[in-house]
């Protein structure tokens, strides 16, 4: 069939080229549903964690390629679960991308100064994160 060869190929361009593992620390149901969904139908393997505890213990054992980091969590916030990434020497490389409803300046430097790669704006623009996780993976790929 001539329109399953365009299909296959508009499909193939959706995957990365390997299968990249995102570990994404997200304590709203709808959200981290949403954007798990999301971003396995692009081709990335998701793991979810629902706070920061389990997103730092996720972290540790799954060795993700990126964390999106909710930065508002039950626990404690996505600022403080960074630091002690970065503090670790495991999971110390791992690049974070910052997610949050909160869009001030402020809360940017607040997000680069904990130890993010990288920062986005709730609601999720999924094409503008796509192009913010391949920045900030492009340089391991």
């Amino acid at each position: 069939m001539p329109g399953a060869s365009v299909t296959s190929k508009i499909s193939r361009a959706l995957v990365p080229d390997t299968m990249t593992k995102i570990l994404l620390i997200e304590d709203n149901e709808m959200n981290r549903d949403m954007l798990s969904r999301r971003l396995s139908m692009r081709g990335f393997d998701v793991i979810v964690a629902i706070d920061g505890t389990s997103g730092a213990a996720a972290a540790t054992t799954e060795h993700p390629d990126l964390i999106l980091m909710d930065v508002s969590l039950p626990d404690m916030d996505g600022f403080e679960v960074t630091r002690l990434l970065r503090s670790q020497p495991g999971t110390a490389s791992i690049p974070v991308i910052a997610l949050t409803a909160h869009t001030m300046e402020i809360d940017r430097q607040r997000a680069v100064a904990a130890g993010c790669q990288d920062y986005d704006t709730k609601p999720v623009d999924l094409t503008r994160l796509l192009a913010k996780i391949n920045a900030v993976l492009s340089p391991t790929r």
